[in-house]
């Protein structure tokens, strides 16, 4: 049995642990003595191709920081085969056993995904949300698409393809996904700029987030509810697959998110007005520097949300913009 003086000793060599990191985790190591970080990374789904290029920017940023600094940088890719913020959740408790340093998610729905952010978080990983956030859990940072902004500028888009007339219809994607929620609100919000255009009745359309089911969505609403002129992808989904759009080339106006090369092929044929581009490949360079950042240095951005730029991708550019994905989607 201890005495007095032998519990007071623990308790300040316990103390000391607390306050040096280097106590209570220690750093591993890769080859040659080099420090190893892990990162996990974790889009919505391997189905959609955004996460795919995603997943190539993620690897890389960790290739190209490891080559020039001091650091083995090793990506843990727990990307769900479909969408499912339960195996969201489970992949980040996963990651954290494995013992990752910092995860970044892209989150199907913030809710489900929000404890399992919160206890890593606890535990000393340093988590960030890409593409679709987690505002209210403990996250650091986000980087991506301001998305009220991104269905606004859809919507002008749509609008000046359209003459400011007619009325359209809004493909939604996941209803549960909140940077989906944040960009139908800032489409509907941005139509009260066109007293001419309207909102066809029912006016968003949401699917699961395939391309044969997104292609599904939009012949169904379309063959229903044969008024619609326009549509507002707010995500590219229906046109990662062949012959989605049944309409003759310009007959029915569309804007859409994304730009990849599935979808250029729509542009190039005129069933397709323009293409808004996001950082699919920065989701994974710039997540993967941000999270660096704060594992090595406990840096943080200035502003906890970091947005990236929306690209305008038209008939005029489109051949060079396309050009990006021999290096994003390198196979």
């Amino acid at each position: 049995m201890m005495n007095t003086k032998s519990l007071i000793a623990c308790a300040i060599v316990a103390a000391g642990c607390l306050t040096f990191t280097g106590c209570t985790k220690k750093a591993a190591t890769g080859e040659g003595g080099k420090r190893k970080v892990l990162i996990g990374f974790i889009g919505k789904s391997l189905t959609n191709d955004v996460f795919q290029a995603a997943q190539t920017g993620a690897k890389d940023a960790a290739r190209e920081y490891s080559a020039s600094h001091d650091v083995e940088v090793e990506i843990e890719i727990r990307t769900p085969n479909d969408e499912d913020a339960t195996k969201q959740a489970e992949a980040i408790e996963a990651l954290v056993r494995q013992g990752a340093q910092g995860i970044a998610i892209s989150c199907s729905e913030a809710n489900t995904v929000q404890p399992a952010i919160d206890k890593a978080v606890a535990k000393g990983v340093a988590v960030m949300c890409f593409d679709s956030d987690a505002p209210g859990s403990k996250r650091f940072a986000y980087y991506g698409t301001d998305d009220k902004s991104c269905g606004e500028r859809t919507v002008d888009e749509l609008a000046k393809a359209m003459g400011g007339k007619g009325t359209i219809a809004i493909l939604g994607g996941n209803q549960s996904a909140p940077n989906l929620q944040n960009r139908v609100a800032g489409a509907k919000a941005a139509l009260a700029k066109y007293p001419e255009m309207k909102l066809n009745e029912p006016g968003v359309f949401y699917h699961v987030e395939t391309p044969e089911k997104a292609a599904e969505a939009v012949q169904s609403a379309q063959n229903a509810n044969p008024g619609i002129q326009g549509w507002v992808f707010i995500g590219g989904w229906p046109l990662f697959t062949a012959d989605a759009l049944k309409w003759p080339a310009g007959s029915i106006k569309v804007a859409s998110v994304d730009a990849l090369p599935a979808q250029l092929g729509y542009l190039k044929s005129g069933h397709v007005e323009v293409l808004l581009a996001q950082d699919c490949y920065g989701w994974g360079t710039k997540s993967v520097g941000i999270l660096l950042d704060k594992v090595l240095d406990n840096k943080s951005p200035a502003d906890a949300r970091v947005v990236d730029p929306l690209t305008k991708v038209t008939k005029e550019n489109v051949d060079g913009f396309g050009k990006n994905w021999e290096k994003w989607l390198a196979k």
